[in-house]
């Protein structure tokens, strides 16, 4: 049986080293302007990450217990979300 055991060690060692690894490379920051990204793997995702970012905010402004003026406030993040995306979409379709 400890064969086994061993087999699963390695195996989430190498998991571990990868994601490592993956987010080793993450630059952190999204471009402050889509012009300044001059890759398309780039650009596909930083937009990826701001619909994700978007997803979680609109999941987050169903909530009701939240106050009128911070569903205004969290609206306002969503659509200034969205322009952001509007522009990601345009440098992606860029020749």
């Amino acid at each position: 049986m400890a064969r086994n055991e061993e087999k699963a060690l390695t195996l989430f060692s190498k998991w571990e080293s990868f994601k490592k690894d993956f987010h080793a490379e993450d630059t952190g920051r999204r471009p402050f302007l889509a012009s300044d990204c001059d890759s398309l793997q780039e650009a596909e995702k930083w937009r990826r990450e701001l619909i994700r970012d978007i997803t979680k905010k609109i999941s987050s402004i169903a909530n009701a217990s939240l106050g009128e003026h911070r569903i205004r406030e969290m609206n306002d993040e969503i659509n200034k979300m969205m322009r952001q995306k509007h522009h990601w979409e345009v440098r992606i379709r860029e020749p």
